[in-house]
């Protein structure tokens, strides 16, 4: 058994060894979902064009067009694989594997226009229509259910790549920590490496890793790598080995069709702020500066004052419901006006549905002693002094309905961090208040990822996480995992 830092047990009999483990039994399913879809959707955009025929040999066209469905699909599907949209390292986590998708097919649908156009092929417009957008759809989706499966079979403790973290104390604890928190990425730490380490140490205290060597030499790493049946190799920060070793272990890994993952001390940086660049042999990794200026922060605002606008309108029926709601439930104002920190520091008015009891507020220093949250936050999940519909406006979020006004007349944004209260941002440390950069927001990282269970340390992660790597899709892709958070409900209270 292996016993993770947050206590779970991973039985080590689910955990595959050898070639023959989850990554050939997931590309082979891979293959053939990508075979049935490219299938599906070729003969979908015949039927769609040509209508359904007992005989499509009977003409001379349709039986062209027979022909260019069976070597299109073959195209799609080889397409596929040589785009590496296979590839165990992209599989469950990220959006790699739809990004290589989407490339592989649009490529090919070039490369048709492109042969049809120089050759003078009259290609039916409705057949190219219906096929590509039909079949990258089935394919997305087909990769999405799959990655659920995936992500299953790991929160299990299945499908896992058993990863040897080589670097120094400090940086191994944290690496392994992270890991653990994205079970989904498919990384397992099973052991740390410990260059130039003391000998004394046998377990990592922080990840309770077993230590296999403190040893500076590659045929000691090799046999660690051995002795814990690694699937790949980690090389955090603090590793004390020489380059050269380094490069020499590279070659013997290789060998052994081991993997070598270069883990730097960067720490909740987005992909598109990174770059590498070669000098002289050496591997440099550029970070650039996240900025919300000019263009971006105009789209951002354009966005925000559009989407808030239909909301608006669309939910105004809905709002009017739950005010009469509100006034019944109990005495006091429908609204509640409460005093937050926004961008740059600015207080402003945020606008809720009021949930609670008229003095909520002058009640709030006797419960100081059943507070659950963490660090500056005030949260029971019981409160007292929430009203009966309160509470199942707060289940579903229906009580922040009215901070569309607030984005619309720009205090707010659609997504941000979670606006504070002025009392925490005085207890606030110099880092946190990097959370001030930018508006708060109506949603965000902290909504979609647990909302009043995330401990205060998760909840700034999160909002630093969005600071750093602001960009327009991220608030989409956001925003669609807020519908669903709001439906389940998770840590709402």
């Amino acid at each position: 058994m292996l016993v993770t830092t947050s206590g779970s047990i991973i039985d080590e009999r689910l955990l595959p060894l050898g070639e023959n483990d989850w990554r050939t039994r997931h590309s082979r399913r891979l293959a053939l979902v990508d075979a049935f879809v490219v299938i599906w959707a070729v003969i979908g955009a015949y039927i769609g064009r040509f209508g359904y025929t007992t005989d499509p040999l009977a003409s001379d066209h349709e039986f062209a067009y027979v022909l260019l469905s069976l070597g299109l699909a073959i195209a799609w599907w080889f397409m596929l694989g040589a785009w590496n949209s296979r590839h165990s390292r992209i599989l469950g986590a990220g959006p790699d594997e739809y990004k290589r998708v989407a490339a592989a097919s649009l490529w090919l649908f070039g490369l048709v226009a492109i042969v049809s156009y120089v050759l003078r092929v009259d290609t039916a417009r409705g057949y190219v229509a219906i096929a590509l957008p039909v079949g990258l759809a089935g394919l997305l989706l087909a990769r999405w259910l799959l990655r659920q499966h995936l992500s299953v079979a790991r929160q299990r403790g299945g499908s896992m790549s058993r990863l040897l973290l080589l670097g120094g104390p400090s940086a191994v604890a944290h690496l392994a920590s992270s890991l653990y928190r994205e079970r989904h990425a498919g990384y397992l730490p099973v052991a740390a490496y410990t260059p130039g380490g003391s000998g004394d140490v046998t377990v990592e205290p922080d990840s309770s890793l077993p230590i296999l060597g403190h040893a500076t030499d590659t045929a000691s790493v090799l046999e660690a790598i051995e002795q814990c049946k690694a699937d790949a190799v980690a090389v955090s920060a603090g590793v004390q080995l020489h380059p050269q070793t380094i490069r020499h272990l590279g070659w013997e890994l290789a060998a052994r069709n081991i993997g070598l993952i270069m883990a730097p001390a960067l720490t909740d940086i987005a992909g598109p702020r990174i770059h590498t660049q070669q000098v002289a042999g050496l591997p440099l990794i550029h970070v650039t500066t996240p900025t919300l200026e000019g263009g971006q922060r105009v789209a951002k605002r354009l966005f925000d004052i559009v989407v808030s606008g239909i909301l608006i309108v669309l939910t105004a029926p809905l709002m009017g419901f739950i005010a009469i709601l509100v006034r019944a439930d109990s005495k006091g104002p429908v609204l509640f006006k409460q005093d937050r920190v926004g961008m740059e520091g600015r207080h402003f008015q945020m606008l809720k549905f009021r949930s609670m009891v008229v003095d909520a507020e002058a009640r709030l220093s006797e419960l100081q002693h059943r507070n659950e949250g963490q660090g500056v936050l005030f949260k029971i999940k019981n409160d007292p002094r929430i009203t009966r519909v309160g509470l199942t406006l707060r289940k579903y979020s229906l009580d922040e309905l009215p901070q569309l006004f607030n984005i619309f007349a720009g205090s707010m944004s659609l997504v941000g961090p979670r606006p504070p209260l002025p009392r925490e941002v005085e207890a606030y440390e110099n880092d946190v208040r990097r959370r001030l950069l930018v508006k708060p927001g109506l949603t965000g990282l902290w909504q979609v990822s647990g909302r009043s269970n995330l401990s205060w340390q998760d909840s700034v992660r999160l909002d630093l996480y969005y600071v750093e790597n602001w960009s327009l899709a991220g608030d989409l892709v956001i925003i669609l995992r807020t519908v669903r958070a709001v439906f389940h409900s998770t840590g709402a209270y």
